[in-house]
């Protein structure tokens, strides 16, 4: 789970909420603290099991460089209310949320961490038009390797559940895995309490439904490509969910620029966030450059 180090909002910073045609979504907003708003505002949305406060480390140097950033909870994930239905945790389902999210705060930039990269990919997909796509610490299909089996662990441990027990059953999984690992990773306590209510506010069903999204997620990298639109491929030299070889051939694939962190691992948002949001300014404000006027999201 991507773990925040601090969750002390920036100057110019607040919790808010934002109304779309489908729904309500918990968000953060960033403004900058001196100084005119002038660029495209930027929407970053967090993968799984994360949520908006795992964008709190780059928010400030963000906005600093004069643009409004929207760091959102999808549905289901910590503060925004997602419903027990499974198919609502559908990527198509998740990215119609995001697009209609881009209009509602006239965001010119997406960027989607993780499994937030295969959501805010299924936006562009379905016909949201930003003027640029970050894919941040993400792949092209389903997650691999030593994630992927942690994920497999995960669903058989609760095969079989109904789905009004899973709430408890993963309850018990944070009290006897979960939160013992973070301690053992030296998780400062205020941390450890946010990460224990995050896990516990999300909805089981979302939980359960997004670990099976990232497990069989499809290769869509060319009809990606054929949208045409300014992508950046970020990552941590480290990265231990998606190879960094397969992020580069994606990234290729796209016609996409590319940008390898050092000394970062999956979430260079919280492990490098200068050298992160330096990368994101640079590439964002060329795509603006490249697109003069106004920026606009929403759909084609």
């Amino acid at each position: 789970m991507s773990t925040p180090v601090s969750l002390e909002l920036p100057q110019g910073s607040r919790r808010a909420t934002v109304r779309t045609d489908r729904g309500e979504f918990a968000v953060l907003y960033a403004m900058p603290a001196a100084g005119p708003c002038e660029l495209g505002t930027a929407l970053l949305v967090p993968g799984y099991t994360g949520s908006k406060e795992d964008f709190i480390a780059i928010l400030g140097p963000l906005a600093a460089a004069g643009r409004r950033v929207v760091a959102v909870d999808m549905r289901g994930q910590y503060q925004t209310a997602g419903p027990d239905d499974p198919a609502a945790y559908d990527l198509a389902e998740l990215g119609a949320d995001i697009a209609a999210l881009a209009s509602a705060t006239s965001a010119a930039h997406l960027l989607g961490h993780s499994f937030g990269g295969l959501v805010v990919r299924e936006a562009v997909l379905g016909g949201s038009s930003p003027v640029s796509l970050t894919l941040l610490s993400s792949g092209p299909a389903a997650l691999p390797g030593q994630r992927a089996a942690e994920l497999h662990s995960f669903l058989a441990h609760l095969d079989g559940t109904a789905a009004c027990d899973l709430g408890p059953r993963i309850a018990e999984l944070w009290a006897t895995a979960l939160r013992p690992q973070a301690e053992s990773d030296g998780v400062p306590a205020p941390i450890l309490a946010f990460l224990e209510q995050r896990a516990l506010a999300s909805n089981p069903t979302g939980l359960v439904t997004m670990a099976a999204q990232l497990l069989k997620a499809e290769d869509k990298t060319a009809s990606l490509a054929d949208r045409e639109i300014p992508a950046f491929v970020l990552y941590g030299e480290d990265d231990n969910a998606w190879p960094t070889g397969l992020q580069a051939d994606m990234a290729a694939r796209l016609g996409a620029e590319r940008t390898c962190i050092p000394g970062a691992a999956h979430s260079p948002n919280v492990e490098a966030p200068a050298t992160t949001a330096h990368a994101l300014t640079t590439f964002w404000n060329a795509a603006e450059s490249a697109r003069p006027g106004q920026p606009e999201a929403g759909r084609a």
